[in-house]
């Protein structure tokens, strides 16, 4: 009998170690990054200001507006823009989805012309924003609102539709309330389709934003892209561009982030 260590075979067909995902996503962003970096190269003639577009001097403008602080406020007041859009969207939304979820009829009824006007872009209200409620703060907030509103209340009515009967069912079995029905049962029952609702009315809003800004405003990122086009000044642009896409990607990441929390809680 041999003394010597058994030899351990090696598995046949072991899967190589996957990539992370976190990984692959910065690979991506690098890939972009450098197809960018090709293609301005490329396209444009050494010392020209087109090579403003270039990944180096949007990257160096980002760092300069950064720290003077100018970007940052204007990101700000977008920021407190979406954030009462969205506030208004929810206050006008999930009510009117529990309603419109709750009552057939009234869905039948409503149904035809909240589809007429979800598909109206929410741009094509801007004159008549501007006519009643004046260029400012509040005609802007009005189109976020209105851009935001119907991912919202959709998501709420089909949440109230796809409730698990049984649990309604036991709620009138035990001669629950209304409101012990509305708080117990159904409010927690349509909280994530909300939250889907919520993803969604971001990201609609985030597009909705720039053009908005556009409105003879003095702030936010819609203006600060309106200015840079103005002074010619191409590579505060990009940085802009950039930060509109980051600080969106970060409103996403949140919007997930409350969704799989509750799912997880759940």
């Amino acid at each position: 009998m041999s003394d010597a260590a058994p030899r351990i075979a090696p598995r046949v067909g072991a899967r190589p170690r996957a990539v992370p995902h976190r990984l692959l996503g910065l690979l991506g962003l690098l890939l972009v990054v450098a197809i960018w970096w090709l293609a301005v190269d490329l396209a444009t003639e050494p010392d020209t200001l087109a090579r403003q577009f270039a990944p180096p001097a949007a990257f160096d403008a980002l760092l300069g507006l950064l720290r003077d602080g100018s970007l940052l406020n204007h990101a700000l007041v977008s920021l407190r823009r979406v954030g009462l859009g969205l506030l208004i969207a929810l206050v006008i939304g999930v009510p009117g989805g529990l309603l419109l979820g709750s009552l057939p009829r009234l869905a039948a009824t409503l149904t035809p012309t909240l589809q007429l006007l979800r598909m109206v872009s929410p741009l094509s209200w801007m004159p008549i924003a501007v006519m009643a409620l004046g260029i400012g703060d509040r005609s802007i907030v009005f189109l976020l609102a209105f851009a935001a509103v119907w991912p919202v209340m959709m998501s709420t009515s089909a949440g109230v539709a796809q409730l698990d009967q049984r649990w309604l069912q036991l709620g009138r079995s035990l001669a629950a309330t209304r409101s012990e029905m509305l708080l117990r049962i159904v409010l927690p029952g349509v909280v994530s389709p909300v939250l889907t609702g919520v993803r969604l009315a971001i990201g609609i809003l985030w597009i909705v934003l720039v053009p908005a800004e556009m409105l003879g405003v003095s702030s936010g990122l819609g203006y600060f892209i309106l200015d840079t086009r103005d002074r010619l000044a191409y590579s505060e642009l990009m940085a802009g561009v950039l930060a509109i896409g980051a600080l969106g990607y970060a409103l996403d990441l949140l919007a997930r982030g409350a969704y799989a929390l509750w799912t997880g809680r759940r």
